[in-house]
């Protein structure tokens, strides 16, 4: 009772302390985790066992001791109970008790008995991951504990353990050790098992350094990584002298397929890029490196080169790093600036050891970068759906009657969150670490997609590299799985998918599952649904676009107004022919017989496209197999033009396009021409809301 008592005035106290009537605290309280129990016993055939429970966030516990002892014993946190068995097996319970009185319960196998261990199994071993750690687990009969006397000069006390379970220790450095083991029971007699061991130091990386994040390519300049483009040519063991001293060397190491450089015994070493190459990393704002040592203490100079003109400066800058795991440096650009260096033509750089020659490191993912450029938030709804609802089969639109849902982002050993977002008052769904989610639709009523023709969802992703959606009929046990074409970050995208291109009997369809094959991505998804489109020509509008005018320079789209146009389809040998088409009062352009065809905007005040990030089309076809968009800028000599041809082309719905203008290789600031081209095929394409934003 008293125990009781002092445990309401810790609460009363607790919760007086408070500025306010604010209790939100106590929904996060949990439950006491990682229960576990320590048997000690004495060994003179007496039976007797100490019994000392620990576990995270407990405050006492109730301890079921597993003989004829009617009524557990209360411990509090922090001491024991000693309680004398006869000789036997038991089975004690450890009821752990937090403060709020939420509980969790474990049980722990004791045997005792009044002989000495026998068939003792003893395994010592370096750990894997961690340096200079040994990992010791004993195992024997009629065995409570085991000590372990670790043998290292200036530590004699042993380590008490539960036999069957592992004991960690981490040596101040390598070598040979000997290791004692001394098994105990009930029994006066103990059995001892001693080794000499090899405790080893973990010398190299066991674990890549972390992926570096997707960044446009304007935003990064690389020197050595598989993520990005390296700048070619670039010598990362150039011999200034120092292969010859101080038994510093060089190699590129290989863990596992993942390449990183590797200076030995590092004094100093360069990386300097080819013959008459520089780069400008003055629009950068870090430079970025992982690097990993197995050394205590060490430091790593690491010095930028710059040649102006023949005049060679350089300035550096010191790192501390850990040992034993990757090290991530972000050195600020200004780092450099500050102390007077010109970053504008760099052609070297320069790695110093402190200590000198001492230390080995590993180096990985060297690249310049500025913040991404990439939204990372929508700013926008995605575009407007227009499918007629009587042909829809909806998942997730605000735009439209949804099925109903069983479960959504159910757990299936996923990282993935789900949190639902109000977007300028619509809904949508914000995946975050998405490995995979799944929609369960209902499994006692399978949702009936024979008669959908085509899967649309819009998606807006800062950072994904692959994104499917996965269909599955667990009905009959059939799924198949269709991923994006290319991924586009930093806008909305809307993604429509023949279901022929799904091998599956959608009649039954229970699950759909988002998938980043392996990836962790912020993905927001909207207006996710099936529909049938039986028609040769559109019957309705494309989707509406949403984009604010002032992020917009618009070619043709009746949401916009566009920039002045000279010729449209103007004669230049095509077969093309153009007219206006009408649907529901929305005006389209419907190309015939289209090999190519011509849009001109002003000879003499060309559309600057500098700083805008995406072209965005819809069109319609019947019959056309390839599309290409090209852009040209005829103000240069010689004219610069370029043109990206669309993955596929699908037939008899509307389609939205979205490509980054950073697939084109041209100078955007005064373009004045953009052509359609069929490569030499001759279709029916209608076409819509042809504009290029941010």
């Amino acid at each position: 009772m008293k125990f009781i008592y002092a445990l309401s005035m810790a609460i009363v106290v607790l919760f007086g302390c408070t500025d306010d009537d604010d209790l939100s605290f106590v929904d996060k309280v949990v439950a006491p985790s990682d229960v576990s129990v320590l048997f000690k016993v004495t060994q003179d055939n007496t039976g007797v066992v100490t019994i000392t429970p620990n576990a995270v966030g407990a405050s006492n516990y109730n301890i079921t001791l597993g003989d004829d002892t009617t009524e557990p014993v209360n411990v509090i946190q922090g001491e024991s109970v000693t309680h004398t068995y006869a000789e036997g097996t038991y089975v004690v319970g450890i009821e752990a008790i937090g403060i709020t009185g939420l509980k969790t319960e474990s049980t722990q196998n004791l045997e005792v008995s009044f002989k000495a261990p026998e068939n003792v199994e003893v395994s010592i071993s370096n750990d894997l991951a961690v340096s200079k750690q040994v990992n010791v687990t004993a195992n024997a009969d009629f065995a409570v504990s085991y000590d372990v006397y670790f043998g290292e000069p200036g530590v004699d006390d042993p380590i008490t353990v539960n036999i069957g379970e592992s004991i960690s220790y981490i040596y101040q450095e390598p070598g040979t050790y000997t290791i004692r083991v001394v098994v105990m029971g009930a029994a006066i007699a103990t059995t001892e098992y001693v080794e000499e061991f090899e405790v080893t130091e973990i010398l190299q990386p066991i674990a890549s350094a972390p992926s570096p994040p997707n960044r446009e390519e304007t935003d990064v300049i690389s020197l050595y990584s598989t993520k990005y483009n390296d700048v070619p040519g670039t010598n990362f063991f150039p011999d200034w002298g120092q292969g010859g001293c101080c038994g510093s060397s060089w190699a590129e190491f290989d863990l596992n397929g993942d390449m990183m450089l590797q200076y030995i015994n590092l004094s100093y070493q360069g990386i300097t890029l080819a013959d008459g190459t520089t780069i400008d990393v003055s629009g950068m704002k870090y430079l970025h490196m992982d690097v990993w040592t197995a050394d205590e203490n060490m430091r790593l100079e690491t010095s930028l080169i710059n040649n102006a003109s023949g005049n060679v400066t350089e300035k550096p800058v010191w790192s501390d790093l850990t040992a034993g795991e990757w090290t991530t440096i972000d050195i600020p650009i200004t780092d450099y600036t500050d102390q007077g260096l010109t970053v504008t033509e760099i052609f070297q750089m320069k790695f110093v050891g402190d200590p000198w020659a001492a230390g080995t490191v590993f180096i990985d993912n060297i690249y310049f970068y500025k913040p991404s450029t990439v939204a990372e938030v929508p700013e926008y709804n995605a575009p407007s759906p227009t499918q007629d609802e009587a042909n829809v089969v909806s998942i997730f639109s605000d735009s439209y009657t949804n099925v109903g849902l069983s479960e959504l982002n159910p757990n299936w050993g996923q990282t993935t969150t789900l949190t639902p977002v109000d977007l300028n008052g619509n809904n949508i769904w914000l995946y975050e670490a998405l490995n995979y989610t799944g929609i369960v639709t209902d499994y006692g009523n399978p949702t009936n997609l024979g008669g959908m023709d085509y899967v649309h969802f819009d998606y807006f992703t800062p950072d994904a590299e692959k994104l499917g959606l996965k269909i599955v009929n667990t009905v009959v046990g059939q799924e198949d799985i269709v991923f994006v074409d290319k991924i586009v970050r930093g806008t909305w995208v809307s993604v429509t998918i023949p279901m022929s291109n799904f091998n599956i009997d959608a009649s039954q369809v229970t699950q759909l599952l988002f998938d980043t094959e392996g990836g962790s991505a912020k993905v927001y998804i909207d207006n996710l649904y099936f529909y049938s489109d039986s028609s040769s020509q559109p019957e309705v509008v494309a989707p509406v676009p949403t984009i604010a005018q002032n992020d917009v320079i618009s070619i043709y789209s009746d949401a916009y107004t566009g920039v002045t146009l000279n010729e449209v389809n103007p004669n230049w040998g095509q077969t093309t022919t153009l007219t206006d088409f009408n649907v529901n009062g929305d005006n389209i352009w419907l190309y015939q017989s289209l090999n190519y065809s011509g849009i001109v905007t002003d000879y003499g005040n060309p559309t600057d496209l500098t700083g805008v990030k995406y072209l965005h089309f819809d069109y319609y076809t019947p019959d056309a197999t390839t599309l290409g968009f090209k852009i040209v800028n005829t103000a240069l000599d010689p004219v610069q033009e370029d043109i990206v041809f669309l993955p596929e082309v699908i037939t008899g719905t509307w389609i939205s396009v979205t490509i980054p203008l950073s697939d084109y290789n041209l100078d955007f600031s005064n373009i004045t021409q953009l052509i359609w081209d069929t490569s030499g095929g001759s279709a029916i394409v209608y076409v819509d809301n042809i504009y290029f934003h941010n």
